[in-house]
């Protein structure tokens, strides 16, 4: 029997909540063309010119807010998810690593190897496929196997927006949070349109069809706007809701291009100009919890909400290191390498 392993990624964070940490984080997330696709010169002038400069002064406080005692949040809750699936069993080893930042995924590979895999499954903790997150972080380990001279067996997760390991305990983490009176807001990160119409072979499809996101075809099969319905309306199925009942929206945008829509803020401001007073948000492309969930919602959202009108909000914590997502997750890594969940 061969020795299997198995990378988790996450995009990453700062090593320290600090203005120069942060902008070294930023500089590498930023620069790479996955994230950005701009034209060279364009990419360097905007990030190295304007964002550098600006952005990390700003969100430093923000970090300061939800920093844990043992570190960012991310990494905290990316350790702790690996750990509790190392327990489980002597049959798999497991590392994370961030695409961004620290550790990085040449590091996760390198303490792999040395556990002697020689079979290793790729996980991008990311549900729903995207260029800036699942391709990137691919892209980026192959880069790193090649320089590692290192040839294991490689097998890829995938997406797996409504798989059962996944969608079951989504649910059930926001189920407690809904009652008559609660409208429930799906807010995704946010992508470049450019993105999601890239995918689209046919050209015919993305952002040309009326709700496109919501028709299943062969031109957005890797779409990341579809990904995130599929869960929407799976998880809404599931926990028998009406269309007045639950919204989608698109958070976390940054730069002067044209992104996918609603925003967050757009939507729970159209909320409260119809009435709704009580509102849950459930962030489903976030596997853990960071600067996204526990400041740009808990906080940012919140207050305004609060300023609007609105009476309560809840956001739902992230799927994190919860047991029932633990075990998911752990049948998720059983099923690819048995072939059961297929790339």
């Amino acid at each position: 029997m061969k020795k299997k392993g198995v990378l988790l990624i996450n995009v990453g964070t700062p090593d320290e909540p600090t203005v120069k940490s942060i902008r070294n984080y930023l500089r590498e997330f930023l620069l790479d063309p996955d994230v950005i696709d701009a034209p060279y010169i364009i990419r360097q002038l905007l990030v190295r010119g304007i964002i550098l400069r600006v952005r990390p002064k700003k969100i430093t406080p923000l970090y300061q807010k939800i920093w844990m005692d043992e570190g960012s949040p991310l990494r905290v809750y990316s350790e702790r998810i690996t750990n509790s699936l190392n327990s489980m069993t002597d049959e798999y080893e497991f590392e994370f690593a961030m695409r961004y930042g620290n550790p990085s995924i040449r590091a996760g590979l390198e303490r792999l190897r040395s556990k002697g895999v020689e079979e290793l499954l790729l996980l991008p903790m990311f549900p729903h496929y995207a260029q800036a997150t699942t391709e990137s972080s691919l892209k980026h380990s192959y880069k790193q196997l090649t320089a590692m001279e290192w040839k294991p067996e490689i097998i890829e997760m995938g997406h797996f927006e409504t798989e059962e390991e996944y969608i079951i305990p989504l649910t059930k983490s926001i189920q407690k949070h809904i009652d008559a009176d609660t409208h429930l807001l799906f807010s995704y990160h946010g992508l470049p349109v450019s993105h999601v119409k890239r995918i689209d072979k046919s050209k015919s499809h993305c952002q040309k069809v009326d709700d496109c996101c919501s028709i299943k075809t062969d031109a957005n099969a890797l779409c990341y706007g579809h990904h995130c319905m599929e869960t929407t309306q799976t998880v809404v199925g599931l926990l028998g809701l009406n269309k007045d009942q639950w919204s989608i929206s698109y958070q976390s945008r940054i730069g002067p291009v044209k992104w996918l829509q609603p925003s967050t803020t757009d939507k729970v401001e159209e909320l409260v100009k119809r009435g709704v007073k009580k509102i849950a948000i459930v962030a489903p492309a976030f596997l853990a919890d960071g600067l996204e969930t526990l400041e740009e919602l808990d906080i940012g959202i919140r207050e305004h909400f609060l300023e609007l009108g609105g009476e309560e909000l809840t956001v739902v914590k992230c799927l994190n290191d919860d047991q029932d997502w633990v075990e998911g997750l752990y049948k998720l890594v059983e099923k690819r390498f048995s072939g059961a969940v297929t790339a």
